[in-house]
């Protein structure tokens, strides 16, 4: 697997984002082991109690006119002493509650005082509205369902028996999935979703590496040694430098898409990076394709629907493995049948954990059989943003530098995570042949979750 050398790649890769960075306030709140740890240079009061309140649930109360400056560094502190370092001068009481989130006063003067609520984090659910996506089983007839229950089909794929509805009004839309849900020709119903948007690459003056040299190797269609990435992703650009060889032509299941112009897409920097850790995992040469496939409309919009045309689409085209660097916390029962369908065609998936960061599951990645891959900012680092949980299965460097003609770009998130997985798995593919359960189980070794985010 050329272990070591991947291994040092990865190693490098991290050092050098982390001083090509100026380095963000991190603060990482690992409930399940009750340990905290934060690197935080002169954060004001508001944004932390914020973020603590983002990553803990808990209900915060605070004193007006409280305000302090942190700036601490400590890893893995019980929650009370880090709540110390944090909170400085300030008073604190954190009030544990039976039967609902726990309560964190702060305060100057008394308990009493603090009265001024901060927000704790929602976990947002996202639909279009007055649709579902419904899976119906073979001998179904969907034109005679939708007449009963006051749908129209507005999008089919009869193949995989699944159907987009559109309803009149939310109420309706609401009755039909409740009785759907207890129809007996009905495999699976869910809201059509609509997925986190994907992170943007930023410009930058001057990156630290350069651009992947790779050199494509001759490839059997069919021949397993020989795999096939679905990038379900946006639009891919053309690469340059020799690397548009290993893109196959592009297949697009959405039809709101505008020429792509001006900056680098996301799909470009997903597709960039996996071949940059094939690079590395296969020495320079590989039989390695990408194969394109476009669910996001303009404006970066995608939903479950679109996604999971998607996934058919490319296991259709001929992946072996597929590459999901999105995401959401809806787990669309349409959906997962799909990616369940394509794992048991025995189709490879890595998926990106989210960028929340909670514990709280991200979807595909947390379906049954998907690679979840997670971000580290550092060697045994998790990111900040990085989600964690006792889903995700590996952690990869969450940046990546990227280039579109003369500009460099850094992306970061579980995203690019995902995809140095993805090209660190097909490149060790090419080069022995080993069996995927063998490489899975491998890289999960190798890149292991830092042990207090599990």
């Amino acid at each position: 697997m050329h272990c070591a050398k991947i291994l040092l790649f990865l190693a490098l890769m991290l050092c050098v984002l982390a001083r090509g960075q100026a380095a963000p306030n991190t603060l990482v709140w690992h409930q399940t082991a009750d340990l905290v740890s934060a690197d935080i240079h002169g954060e004001a009061l508001w944004p932390l109690l914020e973020d603590i309140a983002h990553q803990t649930g808990w209900h915060i109360l605070v004193e007006p006119g409280a305000d302090q400056l942190a700036d601490v560094k400590f890893n893995n502190l019980p929650t009370g002493d880090a709540l110390k370092k944090l909170l400085g001068d300030l008073n604190f009481a954190l009030v544990p509650q039976t039967n609902g989130p726990d309560f964190l006063y702060v305060f100057m003067t008394t308990m009493r005082a603090a009265t001024r609520p901060v927000a704790a984090a929602v976990v947002k659910h996202r639909h279009v509205a007055n649709q579902l996506l419904v899976k119906l089983k073979p001998g179904a007839d969907i034109d005679a369902l939708a007449k009963a229950i006051g749908a129209k089909v507005i999008g089919r794929d009869d193949k995989l028996h699944m159907y987009l509805l559109e309803f009149a009004d939310a109420a309706a839309t609401d009755a039909a999935l409740a009785q759907l849900q207890s129809n007996p020709d009905v495999e699976s119903v869910s809201y059509n979703d609509i997925l986190d948007p994907p992170v943007t690459p930023q410009a930058v003056a001057s990156a630290p590496v350069g651009e992947p040299k790779l050199t494509l190797d001759p490839s059997t269609p069919g021949n397993p040694c020989n795999p096939v990435i679905g990038l379900i992703d946006t639009q891919v650009q053309p690469l340059g430098n020799g690397l548009d060889q290993f893109l196959e032509s592009p297949i697009s299941v959405v039809d709101n898409v505008a020429p792509v112009t001006g900056n680098i897409t996301h799909g470009t920097a997903m597709a960039q990076t996996i071949l940059t850790a094939i690079s590395q995992a296969a020495a320079g040469h590989s039989s390695v394709r990408i194969l394109p496939v476009n669910v996001y409309e303009s404006g970066d919009t995608t939903t479950s629907w679109d996604v999971a045309l998607g996934v058919q689409a490319a296991v259709d085209g001929g992946a072996t493995v597929l590459n999901m660097s999105l995401g959401s916390a809806d787990n669309s029962a349409v959906l997962a049948d799909v990616i369940q369908q394509a794992l048991a065609q025995g189709v490879v998936v890595f998926a990106a954990a989210g960028n929340t960061p909670v514990a709280t599951p991200t979807y595909p990645a947390a379906l049954t059989g998907v690679n979840a891959v997670t971000a580290l900012s550092g060697p045994d680092q998790l990111a900040s943003y990085a989600n964690f949980g006792s889903f995700v299965e590996m952690a990869l460097p969450g940046s990546s530098y990227v280039f579109l003609g003369n500009q460099a770009y850094i992306v970061q998130g579980t995203s690019p995570a995902t995809a140095y997985a993805t090209g660190i798995a097909t490149g060790t593919k090419t080069v022995n042949c080993g069996s995927w359960s063998d490489i899975e189980s491998a890289m999960a070794q190798k890149f292991p979750v830092p042990a207090a985010s599990q």
